[in-house]
């Protein structure tokens, strides 16, 4: 039995994805297919690379990636990200969807075309860079005289993309929605609101995976939380940890 590899976008909550890989591969999984939106893709590129959970996080951690997007001075967005490719060669310096030893494919929105992009040939660095490009936020990524932007504005849990290829699928989505007391900021307003947005778009992908996790604690952060980079990841180990049992017989039941 094959199993493959689905990762939601979710901004620092993605990092929660590190720690979910790292218990599942001492659970005795191991992926021949990766997917990947946004945080997910920019996980999977590193993992599907060689980097383990463990590896990434410390990238994570140790990288000052904010000297690496600058002010756009457009009306498209607050930030460009063009300037983050030289720093992402650094540690996939092949950049190349053909050199990575577990096939990828990242999902980006084509603003051009109005349609899904799946990128899994080809140069790497920018199709990653495009399905992180959060709208309002950061201005669209050109690809070939084409405007991207994340991925998850039209598909944040891209199941579809390698249901085809694998025997089963694993899915770690961390975009959990829990019941909260009512929002007191706009902020809050509009995340819970994009949340929302999202998750309506892809409760039926989630319902296409064979194992899917989803830690609910996960509800507690932001997308912009960086800064609690280690509990996120901690977060998504100790879930999986919680589940190891019923894994353990799942990854046996594939050898």
């Amino acid at each position: 039995m094959t199993f493959g590899l689905v990762l939601s976008g979710g901004g620092a909550r993605g990092i929660a994805h590190l720690g979910v890989l790292k218990g599942l591969l001492e659970a005795g999984f191991s992926f021949s297919q990766l997917a990947g939106t946004s945080a997910g893709a920019i996980v999977g590129s590193l993992f599907a690379y060689g980097y383990s959970p463990d590896e990434i996080l410390k990238i994570i951690e140790t990288t000052p990636f904010y000297r690496h997007v600058r002010p756009a001075f457009t009306r498209m967005g607050l930030l460009r990200l063009d300037k983050a490719e030289t720093l992402y060669r650094t540690y996939l310096p092949e950049d190349r969807f053909e050199t990575l030893p577990i096939p990828l494919h990242v999902v980006a929105t084509n603003l051009t075309e109005g349609t899904l992009a799946v990128f899994d040939t080809g140069e790497l660095v920018r199709p990653v860079l495009a399905s992180c490009c959060l709208p309002g936020i950061f201005e669209p990524y050109w690809i070939n005289k084409q405007q991207y932007v994340d991925g998850a504005v039209l598909n944040n849990m891209p199941v579809e993309v390698i249901e085809q290829k694998v025997d089963f699928i694993v899915g770690s989505h961390c975009n959990p929605f829990v019941s909260h007391k009512p929002l007191t900021s706009m902020k809050g307003v509009l995340e819970r609101s994009l949340v929302l947005a999202v998750r309506s778009k892809t409760n039926e992908r989630l319902a296409r995976c064979n194992l899917l996790i989803e830690p609910p604690e996960l509800s507690r952060f932001d997308v912009f939380d960086w800064r609690r980079a280690r509990e996120l990841f901690r977060l998504g180990y100790q879930h999986v940890r919680a589940l190891e049992p019923q894994l353990v017989k799942i990854a046996e039941s594939a050898q």
